[in-house]
């Protein structure tokens, strides 16, 4: 263990070296693999309904029922956390165990399988809280090893090695599921492939585990002084959020701007995380090979074309204003859910992914830096944003519900994604009445 003090570049290396070990979760458990694995195992057995507690779900909206009740406790307890991790003497004993938590249970996914899916399901669950329980208590970390002016630096630091370290780790899994022979992965064509996407997930949570070693190595325990957890300290945080609420009853743009968000960000979010279903089951592959290497390119494209299209937004956004830039990216996200009905071949998926990757980075960059110029004169920011972390999550509870619940009645997710689209087209209307200045 390492006392560096404030400020220190071993210090803020070790913190932004979190993202690497933890972003191959986002990418290979939440967007690629796993939802290709998990589609695999009905096409097997050629039906994509199952029976769970007393009820029959479709699989794709069992999972989106599944990731909105993990959000909604996230969303719940990330106040409770924050809360604590801004009082307590030793916030890394947290941040670890939610690592663990999230680890283990990507390792319990190795296990997954139809017969004993609610087990199955539950690594998931704990996979996904693990993964932003621990990232509450990662970014609390930020203000405590990082001066004011080396913060934007070191968070896009921690973005650029997650970045790098997942894609990497996603490179490997998916010439493991191309060519299982060459590992040494056993069994027929099919056979092989499902064994490799098992490993991936086992290799996730190892990496994960791993390399945040290093972070904790060098990452100071929290505060000096140890004190008591009370109850007053434990519903600090929806003190904060209630504080935040009271001030955005007068500050109208704010809180305008709020309303437009909360409705795009739910359907940008919903999309990211159905788009892999989506793809897997609307698609016409010739083949569940050609399924699984189309599916992973399309999320290694999106991811590179985000960077492009993040650029591309901050140029315009500079030129033409946030808020005009904003109405013009929802619009031409209500035109790509409409475009997402038609849509049947590999090809046009392909297209559809480059486009998706255009405008998705550039809207969560734009949408988070946007905020931050309505918010009022005060030092508190850490509330505004804790809020504004809290109605994202609960806009991705309701998102996921909607998906789910038209995927289930429907029985396909091309209406889902048509609803999504209606979401941008309220994002849009009500951002024209928050001031263009």
């Amino acid at each position: 263990m390492s006392n560096l003090p404030k400020g220190h570049p071993k210090l803020l290396n070790a913190w932004a070296f979190y993202d690497w070990a933890n972003s191959v979760y986002s990418l290979v458990i939440a967007s690629a693999v796993f939802p290709i694995f998990y589609n695999l195992l009905f096409k097997v057995r050629k039906n994509f309904y199952i029976e769970v507690f007393g009820y029959c779900f479709k699989n794709s909206a069992l999972i989106s029922f599944v990731t909105a009740a993990a959000f909604l406790c996230v969303a719940l307890f990330s106040p409770l956390l924050s809360g604590i991790a801004d009082y307590i003497g030793n916030k890394k004993i947290f941040m670890r165990v939610f690592n663990y938590i999230g680890a283990l249970s990507c390792i319990g996914l190795y296990f997954f399988d139809l017969e004993h899916i609610f087990i199955g399901l539950l690594f998931y669950f704990f996979g996904l809280i693990g993964f932003w329980g621990s990232l509450v208590f990662y970014n609390s970390y930020l203000p405590d090893i990082a001066f004011a002016e080396q913060q934007d630096s070191v968070s896009a630091k921690g973005y650029s090695l997650g970045y790098i370290g997942s894609v990497l780790l996603l490179i490997v899994n998916l010439a493991m599921i191309m060519k299982p022979a060459l590992f040494h992965i056993t069994g027929t064509s099919g056979e092989a492939s499902m064994k490799a996407m098992r490993y991936s997930f086992a290799m996730v949570g190892c990496w994960w585990i791993l390399f945040s070693q290093y972070t904790y190595y060098y990452l100071p325990k929290g505060n000096s002084i140890q004190k008591k957890v009370t109850l007053a300290v434990i519903f600090n945080g929806f003190n904060e959020l209630k504080k935040v609420w009271k001030i955005l009853q007068s500050e109208t743009q704010l809180k305008r701007y709020l309303g437009s968000f909360f409705v795009f960000s739910m359907a940008v979010q919903t999309v990211m995380l159905v788009a892999t279903y989506f793809g897997a089951q609307e698609i016409k592959w010739k083949d569940a090979n050609e399924s699984q290497i189309g599916l992973i390119t399309c999320i290694l494209l999106i991811q590179i074309i985000a960077i492009i299209g993040a650029v591309l937004t901050s140029k315009a956004s500079a030129k033409f204003g946030n808020i005009k830039t904003l109405i013009f990216l929802n619009a031409f996200w209500f035109l790509l859910c409409g475009f997402a009905y038609f849509i049947t071949t590999p090809n046009e998926f392909y297209i559809m992914a480059s486009l998706v990757g255009l405008v998705m980075g550039g809207i969560q960059s734009l949408g988070r830096s946007t905020y931050s110029k309505f918010l009022p004169e005060t030092e508190d920011t850490a509330s505004f944003f804790s809020f504004y972390d809290v109605s994202e999550k609960i806009g991705i509870v309701i998102g996921m519900l909607v998906y789910g619940i038209i995927d289930q009645i429907t029985g396909s997710p091309r209406f889902a994604i048509v609803f999504l689209g209606l979401f941008f087209l309220t994002g849009l209307i009500l951002l024209t009445r928050v001031s263009k200045k």
